[in-house]
């Protein structure tokens, strides 16, 4: 499977950001038992961080200041509508052949009656909207989702997730093949597709604006996020929560749970 352009530039990134924490990061107060990387991953939240504050924050208030609220939904709308494959095969791939109906008549009726998914008239029709990928398929099938892991850009993932989200569910989407034909691409344009793919991340991070505020009060988002992230995982994939206490295994000299954090927040 070839690369794609937005492939290499994440994996360069990566590079870059991994050479940066090894040189500047000290152990942290306290490691969760699914973040013994949390040295290389706390590097990257303050790149990530610092590229929040410059460029995806204002440009999402900008976003959210131009366009009224009717258009965004529309937007977000759309959006969802596009993942709807990714779903409906994931689905499959689990087993829920109801869930997959379910998807696929949502597919059908938004695509068509909601203009291209512009409008939602299978949420009113009561078919209700499902999420579904190939971390989760992999996690209901035994696969343990591995370190925790902080990607340059994209943020909170795992081992398991990360490649199954980029290499795998990104297959699905109607924006990069064609649905009868896989070699054949809707978006032939790779400006035209960059744009639309822009237009979704810049949609995604005016969604959160509402959650900046209370991020600025917690005393270690990183740790506040990952954790967020794996609960929230771990429900999807088995309706269980995980444990992310600091492992007892570390060494003695260890600072306890509550000492203050290496890094100081970003916020």
């Amino acid at each position: 499977m070839k690369f794609t352009d937005w492939q290499r530039l994440l994996f360069a990134v990566g590079v870059s950001c991994t050479l940066s924490a090894c040189v500047t990061l000290a152990p942290t107060a306290a490691r969760s038992k699914q973040d013994p990387l949390e040295s290389w991953n706390r590097g990257v939240y303050k790149f990530n961080d610092v590229v929040d504050r410059g460029v995806a924050k204002p440009l999402a208030r900008g976003y959210v200041k131009v366009l009224p609220k009717p258009a965004r939904v529309g937007i977000s709308n759309f959006f969802a509508n596009l993942s709807t494959p990714r779903v409906m095969v994931n689905d499959l791939l689990q087993g829920k052949l109801k869930a997959a109906a379910n998807d696929l008549a949502r597919f059908v009726m938004n695509t068509t009656i909601g203009i291209a998914g512009l409008l939602d008239p299978a949420t009113r029709a009561g078919l209700d909207r499902n999420e579904a990928d190939f971390g989760q398929t992999l996690g209901r099938w035994g696969v343990h989702s591995g370190p925790f892991l902080e990607l340059p850009l994209f943020g909170p993932s795992d081992l398991r997730d990360a490649p199954s989200r980029f290499l795998v569910d990104s297959q699905f989407s109607p924006l990069v093949h064609h649905v009868t034909n896989p070699h054949h691409y809707l978006v032939k344009n790779r400006y035209e597709k960059w744009g639309l793919k822009a237009i979704d991340l810049l949609d995604k991070r005016a969604e959160l604006l509402d959650y900046d505020a209370t991020l600025k009060n917690i005393y270690d988002p990183y740790a506040f996020i990952r954790d967020a992230y794996l609960q929230r995982r771990a429900y999807r994939v088995g309706g269980n929560k995980i444990d992310t206490s600091p492992d007892p295994d570390l060494d003695a000299d260890t600072p306890p749970p509550d000492a203050p954090a290496a890094i100081a927040p970003q916020h």
